[in-house]
């Protein structure tokens, strides 16, 4: 079964690679959204165990021009948690975010007020009354982040979040679209985008970086990014 399931990945991988020779640079089409920004949320976790409430503690974003798929600005805040509030040796190992990083720093009500700040001091980032994004959208890798993450979060302490957060892109569903294969993660992606992998796995802002270039270099062969 590994032998068949890898002789099946290496043929999809094939494929996609040919699929190359017949994209455009997408930088000669229209994006539908002017801005897209990278998002990669790191939470409490602990090994084999479900935290309850499991709680943001990196909020990092890119965020990209898809005129040319440049990084135009980054919002990068460690959170404090709120009730598992000293971080478990798994999760330091994992995200390498250690006790000094968070403490002290802004809650996820605070963090999410800065993040409202950041969005609105950017002139060329349009909100319509209501909130809702006129000419940018969130990516993330997986629903994971703006599905589940920040929703449960915010229900759990009876936080309101921005309309901005509830549509958003999720690059795997994209990859799939745009290569017949779904991934499981960012490192497959990367591998089959022939990527390194730069800086640490679950690191959010290396993550975010490491998605940015995927990003540019799925746009760069043709791929319009819509809402999924």
């Amino acid at each position: 079964m590994l032998l068949r399931n890898s002789t099946l990945f290496q043929i999809k991988l094939t494929r996609f690679i040919n699929l190359k020779k017949n994209y455009k640079s997408s930088m000669e089409g229209k994006q539908p959204f002017d801005f897209i920004l990278v998002l990669d949320f790191e939470a409490t976790c602990e090994k084999n165990i479900k935290l309850q409430p499991q709680e943001i503690i990196e909020f990092p974003i890119l965020k990209i021009n898809t005129k040319n798929f440049a990084i135009d600005d980054v919002f990068h805040q460690y959170v404090q948690p709120t009730t598992n509030k000293q971080l478990s040796k798994f999760c330091t190992e994992l995200t390498g975010i250690t006790q000094d990083m968070i403490n002290g720093k802004p809650n996820i009500t605070e963090c999410l007020n800065v993040v409202d700040e950041w969005i609105k001091s950017k002139n060329d980032l349009k909100l319509d009354a209501e909130n809702n994004p006129i000419n940018f959208i969130f990516l993330t890798c997986g629903d994971w982040d703006l599905k589940t993450m920040l929703p449960s979060q915010c229900k759990y302490f009876n936080i309101n979040y921005s309309n901005y957060f509830k549509n958003w892109i999720n690059i795997k569903k994209s990859f799939a679209q745009m290569t017949g294969h779904f991934p499981k993660g960012m490192p497959v992606m990367l591998k089959m985008l022939n990527l390194t992998l730069d800086g640490r796995h679950h690191s959010g802002i290396d993550d975010c970086k490491n998605i940015a270039k995927i990003v540019r270099e799925m746009a760069s062969r043709g791929f319009i990014f819509v809402k999924t």
